[in-house]
């Protein structure tokens, strides 16, 4: 008798306070987006960009004595755009090499590296250097913005596909997403791709508003992930690479799993009460979160020790997944458990 209290207590709690628990994630949202607006207002940009994305410089120096933070006391304050990481050996924290990242070109900063550290650099035996050139970072980076819209897109028009009740707007969602996707990468100048599938979303989102609440709400779920995400690690002050774009499209894979599996057993299961429904999916749902969510950790506390590029991705797929948890159980809950609850009062009228 007393569990079958406690339950109950649990269950009339979380029917009472559900929408109200919604402001907490509306609220991380608004706050997101005014970070990114004033972020892109002073920066010209939603991101701090690295060297792979906005052309420049990297020497990798094989010197276990190198100090990072004379190397920053040394040039930071005149070389532009320069940054430093430590690569060292994983489990005796021992050094062994220094990556120098600028925008300055190889030579200039070659030059400026080995006055200071009195001997020469010499590719291949004691130093790596790369250089990116800023037109071909710039076509890179917006191609991977589009790609990540067109992922968003397909992603938004499999949900609809899976709980929209409307084979004819499911077929011409489609028909838009495809046809916008070949324009956007077969035809279009880039600012044109970014227009045309910006409006795409918007005719998509306005058919899933009207006809698929339940849709809606994994897409914004997702939305608000991602959106989480890429402030987090703007604020951690982590600059962004390619490699980290790239973790933002598998992140729109893991943001959908779990909304997709609870969305599945609140609409299509009908045994046992709604919130029995909610917590059997909370169980389910945690247990991948958090599988996946420890695998990346101990997966990042590996790599962070000899790749800079492996240890962005999964750093942005652990913070990725830990607000994964608070959309999925909090605003994609609530919105579904809203609707269906309005849904079955209007049954009953």
């Amino acid at each position: 008798m007393v569990e079958e209290s406690e339950g109950i207590q649990k269950k009339n709690w979380h029917d009472k306070s559900y929408k109200w628990i919604l402001i907490i994630p509306l609220l991380i949202i608004i706050g997101s987006i005014f970070y990114i607006g004033i972020t892109y207002s002073k920066t010209g940009d939603f991101i701090n960009k690295d060297i792979s994305l906005t052309g420049g410089t990297s020497i990798t120096i094989y010197d276990g004595n190198l100090s990072l933070s004379d190397l920053e006391d040394e040039f930071s304050s005149t070389v532009p755009g320069f940054g430093t990481k430590r690569i060292y050996e994983f489990g005796t924290n021992e050094q062994k090499a220094v990556v120098v990242e600028t925008t300055l070109e190889p030579e200039e900063i070659q030059d400026l590296l080995e006055d200071y550290l009195g001997y020469e650099l010499i590719e291949g035996e004691n130093s790596d250097i790369t250089f990116t050139g800023s037109i071909l970072s710039e076509s890179f980076y917006e191609q991977l913005l589009l790609a990540i819209l067109l992922a968003f897109s397909f992603m938004s028009w499999v949900v609809f596909v899976i709980f929209g009740s409307k084979t004819k707007l499911k077929i011409l969602s489609g028909i838009l997403v495809f046809a916008n996707a070949i324009l956007s990468l077969a035809v279009f100048s880039s600012d044109a791709s970014f227009i045309s599938t910006f409006l795409i979303l918007a005719i998509t989102f306005t058919i899933y508003f009207f006809y698929s609440i339940p849709s809606l709400a994994v897409i914004i779920s997702a939305f608000a992930n991602i959106l989480m995400t890429l402030v987090l690690v703007d604020i951690l002050g982590i600059k962004m690479s390619t490699a980290g774009i790239v973790a933002f499209l598998m992140l729109i894979g893991y943001s959908v799993d779990t909304d997709i599996l609870l969305t599945t057993r609140m609409l299509k299961r009908k045994e046992g009460s709604l919130n029995e429904r909610i917590y059997g999916a909370f169980k389910t749902g945690t247990t991948m979160t958090l599988t996946s969510f420890f695998a990346l950790l101990v997966a990042l506390i590996v790599v962070q020790s000899f790749s800079v590029v492996l240890a962005q991705i999964f750093t942005i797929l652990v913070i990725g997944l830990g607000f994964d948890l608070l959309n999925t159980w909090v605003t994609n809950v609530s919105i579904l458990k809203w609707h269906i609850e309005r849904r079955e009062g209007e049954n009953k009228e």
